[in-house]
């Protein structure tokens, strides 16, 4: 069971204590991300992740923080997504403090200076570069921008090269003083550790986190009345698509049934498109389908790289795919599958402390709850049949309809024409 302690300048401690295990996670989970950026400084939250790591006061370079880690072979990095930056290690459980030390330094005490910034903008251009080079990971920001357009959501999450190029050390210092605050912070523990002793040490280290208000973000503007499509040109000897449909929001009653709907669909080897696109039509080597939800918005996709000379044919199956769940619905036995894999895989997953903190404190941070692992299967298992055909006929229609292509083609009009449910 989980521990939720809020301080009174509304720093939150979860602490999610292990005894079967002997590693310890320690991470730091801020509600600020690429959403809460306008245009001029989209990137901001990730250039300022990757700053965390280049020193500070008492930890003056990049090794004196690395270093102490690797010497005990400690796991430890950061993340950014849309709503949420977070900074994470996990240690042998004896050097807990050791990482409680880090990590609280970093998060509070970076010394964002301006030849590290300088330099670390050309490291930012090559992850950039990396994501555009490869289609798999370049189509999934077709697929963002498609959806969400001109607006924080439709925009990629490490920044383009102009927006980055312009982000200096004072619009990172002000971003960072009005976003990494008390109330906006929730300090996470998982595994192997005395629960009292843990949170008295946490209120040590971050006496002198700032209080105060932060940014809110804008509403995410959902607006689409057609199928649509994004198409880019690209001399690939696989064509990479996400094909799919506006979904659900974290908060939607109905989203443990468009997660099991999704894995039906396509999130395991003998799921139904894996079946039909790779191993019967051999169209594809990889092909998924995931559900993804978010606190405003949500959507199903497939995603697959397919064969170029049978694009059309591909595309066809899949969508036909789609049609059928919403035509046919689904069967008990089916549905215990796709229930019995995401419980399997989430058990096994969660027996490691760094995903156990990170189910603990992303839900309390996005969520109006928090669920324990077994409530959440208590829910996932409550879904029936007809809850899958009712959220596939909502979701599935013609107005939530995208597709978003990389490959070797000009011409959109065939490609729109299959879209078509």
């Amino acid at each position: 069971m989980f521990k939720k302690t809020v301080l009174e300048n509304g720093l939150r401690i979860i602490t999610v204590p292990e005894t079967h295990t002997k590693a310890v996670t320690v991470m730091v989970l801020v509600g600020t991300g690429s959403k809460y950026e306008n245009k001029e400084i989209n990137g901001i939250s990730h250039f300022l992740e990757h700053m965390f790591f280049k020193g500070t006061p008492r930890r003056p370079t990049k090794t004196d923080i690395s270093e102490p880690f690797d010497r005990v072979g400690g796991i430890y990095n950061a993340f950014t997504g849309e709503d949420y930056t977070g900074y994470w290690a996990k240690v042998e459980k004896s050097h807990f403090d050791l990482a409680l030390d880090i990590i609280s330094d970093m998060f509070l005490n970076s010394k964002l200076e301006e030849g590290e910034i300088n330099r670390e903008r050309g490291v930012i251009n090559e992850e950039i570069n990396m994501y555009y080079d490869d289609p798999m990971s370049h189509v999934q920001l077709l697929w963002t921008e498609l959806l969400y357009g001109d607006q924080p959501a439709g925009r990629p999450i490490a920044g383009t090269k102009e927006s980055v190029s312009g982000i200096n050390r004072e619009k990172m210092v002000e971003y960072f003083t009005k976003q990494y605050v008390a109330k906006n912070t929730i300090v996470c523990l998982g595994g192997n550790f005395d629960e009292k002793e843990a949170i008295e040490k946490v209120k040590g280290y971050f006496t002198n986190i700032r209080s105060g208000s932060f940014y809110k973000k804008d509403p995410v503007v959902e607006k689409q009345e057609k199928p649509a499509l994004s198409l880019h040109f690209r001399e690939t000897d696989q064509t990479h698509i996400c094909l799919g449909f506006r979904g659900y929001s974290l908060n939607h009653p109905q989203k443990y049934a468009q997660e099991l709907l999704a894995v039906a669909l396509g999130g395991m080897m003998s799921s139904r498109m894996f079946l039909k696109i790779r191993e019967e039509m051999g169209l594809a080597y990889y092909i998924s389908a995931i559900s993804e939800q978010n606190p405003e918005t949500g959507f199903i996709q497939a995603r697959a790289g397919l064969d170029n000379n049978r694009i059309e044919q591909a595309i066809v199956s899949i969508v036909s795919e789609y049609k059928r769940i919403k035509e046919e619905g689904i069967g008990l036995e089916e549905l215990k599958k796709a229930k019995d894999n995401v419980i399997g895989k989430m058990t096994l997953a969660l027996e490691a402390s760094d995903a156990m903190a990170s189910f603990y404190a992303i839900q309390d941070l996005l969520e109006e709850k928090t669920e324990t692992p077994e409530q959440y299967f208590s829910l996932l298992n409550k879904v029936t049949p007809e809850d899958i055909k009712s959220v596939a006929n909502d979701i599935f229609r013609p107005e939530n309809m995208n597709l978003a292509i990389i490959g070797p083609y000009k011409e959109a009009e065939k490609f729109t024409k299959l879209l078509n449910i």
